[in-house]
C-alpha cells in the first residue's frame, strides 16, 4: 500500500478524468444491469399473453426495443468510462516517464556506474508498462466489479433469498484462491522483471560493443550467452504463467461450482411456482454478469500484483537522491570570469585516496597543463571543476567563491568540457556540436537532418563552422556527402577517433565557455592536426582559462603553466623551460617522448 501512495500523486492532475471515469462505471452497470430484469420481465409477459391468448407483434417489438435501447445506452457510457479512463492511464505515464528520465538526467556519475543502462532500460519500459496497467484496466475492472455487487445482490436477493445464499456457499473458496496466487504472481513477476533488467543490459552492452566482439570473433560465444538468459528468462515467465494460468480456471470452477446449485436447486422452485420463470432467467442472467465480474476481479488482483511490483522497483529509482545537486547556499552569483582555486584539496574515491593537499591557482584567462603517469589524478582533477565529482566543501573555488555556492546551471553553463571519452549523439554533425547551445534558436533543416536541429540562424551555422575550422574538422566534414549534415552514427560510429575528438573540442569551443577542460582530447590525433588544432585553440584561449590535460608535452608545452602530477600530488610545476632544466620527471617524459618520434621517424 505504501507504494500505491507514493503513486496517488499522479493521479491529482487527472482527478476529474478518473471521476468521471467512475461514475460513467456506474450509469453503465446501472443500464447494463437493468437489462437482464428486462429479459426477466418479457418472458413472464410473452408467458401471461400467450395464456390469456393476448399475445401481439407490437408486445414483443416493445420488448426487443426497450432491450436494445438500454444496452445502448450502457455501450454509450461504456465507451466513455473507458476513453476517459485509459486517457488517463496514458497521461500518467507520460508523466512517470517523464518524472523517470529527469530523476536519470540529474544523477551523477557514480550511479551509473553502480547502475547498468539495461536496469535502467528495462524499469523504464516493461516496468512502466505495468505500472500503467493499474490506472486504466485496474479502475476500470475493479469499480466494475464493486458496483455489480452492490447493484445486483440486492435485485438477487429481492427475487429469491435462498437462491442468493446457496450462490454464496463456493466465495470463501474463491476468496482463498485470490489470496495465494495473487501473492505468488507477486514474488514470481518481481523476480521476472529483475532478470528482464539482466537480459537488457546484455543485449546492450552487445549492440554497444559489437566491434569488439566482431573483432575477437565472439559472435556465436556471445548468441549462446544471450540463449542462456533468454532461456532462463522463459522459464521463469512459464513459471509465472502456471500461476497465472490457474487463477481463472480455478475462479470458473468454484463459481460454477455455485451456478450448478442454482440450477438444482432452481429449476425445482420454478416448477413448483416458488418463482415464475421470468425471475429464474433474470437470477442466472445476473449470475453469469457475477461470474464474469469475479473473473475480472482476478485479473485485477494479477495486474496489481504486477503493477505493484513492477512501482516498487520504478519508485527506487524516483526516491534516489542525486549525491551531487545545488546546495542551500548556492544561489546565482556574478558571471563567471574563469580564475579557479585549488586549496587543501585531498578527494578519496570509494575510499580510495586519488588526490592528496593540492594547492594551485589558475588565474583567468591563464593555460594550466597537467601531465603525469596513468592514475595520477589528472583527470579527476579537472572533473571536480564542474562538480561531474564533488570536492569537499570549499577545497575548490572559482572567482573566489566556493563551487558549491554556484548553482549547478550557472556553474556548468561556463565551461567548455571535453571529457576522455568522447561520446556523439546518433545526429548530425552540426547538432552534435552545437549541443548546449540555448533552446529556442531558429534551427537548419534539411534531408538528412532532423527539423529540430539546433541550428536556424546564418550567425548559428557560422558559429558551428567557425567551431569545426577552430578544431580542425572542417577540411573532414567537407569531405562528406551531407556536409554538416552529414549523420554520424550510433556514438559516432562513422567517425574516426580523431574526428570524434575534435567534434567534441568543436562542441566546447561552441559555448563560447569562460573555462574550457580538454582532458586528454587530442590522444587519437596526429601531431599534424595536432598543431593544426591548437594553433586555432591559441586564439580562443586568450580570453578565457584553460585546463588541459595530455601525456603529450607538444600539446602542453606552450601553457602559461605545467603541473606533473604523481599518486595524486603535484611534484613538479613550472613552465616547459624551467621544467626541462629542472631535469625531473617532466623532463624524463619530454626526451623519452622525443627518442619515440625519432624512431618513429626512421621506420
Amino acid at each position: 500500500m505504501e507504494e500505491i501512495k507514493k503513486f496517488a500523486r499522479y493521479f491529482k492532475p487527472y482527478k476529474w478524468n478518473v471521476i468521471v471515469g467512475v461514475l460513467f462505471i456506474f450509469c453503465g452497470m446501472l443500464f447494463g444491469l437493468y437489462v437482464p430484469y428486462l429479459v426477466g420481465d418479457a418472458i413472464d409477459d410473452v408467458k401471461t399473453s400467450l395464456y390469456n391468448k393476448t399475445l401481439t407483434v407490437g408486445k414483443i417489438s416493445f420488448h426487443i426495443g426497450l432491450i436494445l435501447l438500454i444496452s445502448l445506452i450502457s455501450a454509450v457510457f461504456l465507451f466513455w468510462q473507458r476513453r476517459l479512463l485509459i486517457n488517463a492511464s496514458r497521461h500518467i505515464e507520460y508523466d512517470m516517464r517523464r518524472d523517470f528520465y529527469a530523476a536519470l538526467v540529474h544523477q551523477p556519475l557514480d550511479f551509473f556506474q553502480n547502475n547498468r543502462v539495461g536496469d535502467l532500460m528495462a524499469r523504464a519500459t516493461n516496468d512502466l508498462g505495468a505500472v500503467r496497467q493499474i490506472v486504466g484496466p485496474m479502475i476500470l475492472y475493479s469499480f466494475q466489479a464493486i458496483f455489480a455487487l452492490i447493484i445486483v445482490l440486492p435485485i438477487m436477493l429481492s427475487i429469491s433469498v435462498k437462491l442468493t445464499l446457496l450462490m454464496l456457499i463456493p466465495m470463501p473458496l474463491v476468496s482463498l484462491t485470490v489470496k495465494y496466487l495473487g501473492e505468488q504472481i507477486h514474488i514470481r513477476f518481481e523476480k521476472i522483471q529483475e532478470y528482464f533488467s539482466t537480459i537488457t543490459a546484455r543485449a546492450q552492452e552487445n549492440l554497444t560493443g559489437v566491434r569488439v566482439i566482431r573483432a575477437y570473433a565472439q559472435e556465436d560465444a556471445e548468441i549462446e550467452k544471450f540463449q542462456e538468459l533468454n532461456r532462463e528468462y522463459a522459464e521463469r515467465n512459464l513459471k509465472l504463467v502456471k500461476y497465472a494460468a490457474a487463477m481463472r480456471p480455478l475462479l470458473f470452477f468454484f463459481i460454477g461450482l455455485g451456478f450448478v446449485i442454482i440450477v438444482a436447486v432452481g429449476v425445482p422452485m420454478a416448477v413448483r411456482g416458488e418463482i415464475t420463470a421470468g425471475d429464474f432467467t433474470a437470477f442466472i442472467l445476473y449470475l453469469q454478469r457475477m461470474i464474469w465480474y469475479l473473473i475480472a476481479l482476478g485479473y485485477v488482483v494479477n495486474l496489481y500484483q504486477r503493477g505493484t511490483a513492477s512501482l516498487k522497483r520504478f519508485n527506487a529509482i524516483l526516491e534516489t537522491v542525486p549525491t551531487i545537486k545545488d546546495d542551500a547556499e548556492a544561489k546565482q552569483q556574478p558571471p563567471i570570469r574563469g580564475k579557479i582555486e585549488f586549496k587543501d584539496l585531498t578527494f578519496a574515491y570509494n575510499g580510495k585516496p586519488v588526490l592528496e593537499n593540492i594547492n594551485l591557482t589558475v588565474e583567468q584567462g591563464k593555460t594550466v597543463a597537467l601531465v603525469g603517469k596513468t592514475g595520477s589524478g589528472k583527470s579527476t582533477l579537472v572533473t571536480l571543476v564542474p562538480r561531474l565529482l564533488d570536492a569537499p566543501e570549499g577545497s575548490v573555488l572559482i572567482d573566489g567563491i566556493p563551487i558549491r555556492h554556484y548553482k549547478l546551471e550557472q556553474l556548468r553553463k561556463s565551461i567548455g568540457f571535453v571529457p576522455q571519452e568522447t561520446f556523439l549523439f546518433s545526429d548530425s554533425i552540426a547538432e552534435n556540436i552545437a549541443f548546449g547551445v540555448e533552446s529556442g534558436e531558429s534551427r537548419v533543416e534539411s534531408k538528412n537532418t532532423s527539423s529540430d536541429s539546433p541550428l536556424s540562424t546564418l550567425h548559428s551555422r557560422l558559429t558551428v563552422e567557425k567551431a569545426a575550422v577552430i578544431a580542425g574538422l572542417a577540411e573532414d566534414i567537407e569531405g562528406f556527402e551531407y556536409k554538416y549534415e552529414q549523420r554520424v552514427g550510433e556514438r559516432g560510429i562513422t567517425l574516426s577517433g580523431g574526428q570524434k575528438q575534435r567534434t567534441a573540442i568543436a562542441r566546447a569551443v561552441m559555448r563560447n565557455p569562460r573555462i574550457l577542460i580538454l582532458d586528454d582530447s587530442l590522444s587519437a590525433v596526429d601531431t599534424y592536426t595536432e598543431e593544426k588544432i591548437l594553433g586555432g585553440l591559441r586564439d580562443v584561449r586568450e580570453d578565457r582559462t584553460t585546463l588541459i590535460v595530455s601525456h603529450r608535452i607538444s600539446t602542453i608545452r606552450d601553457a602559461d603553466l605545467i603541473c606533473v602530477l604523481s599518486d595524486g600530488k603535484i611534484i613538479e610545476r613550472g613552465t616547459h623551460e624551467e621544467l626541462i632544466n629542472l631535469g625531473g620527471e617532466y623532463a624524463d617524459l619530454y626526451e623519452r617522448q622525443l627518442l619515440e618520434e625519432e624512431l618513429e621517424a626512421t621506420d
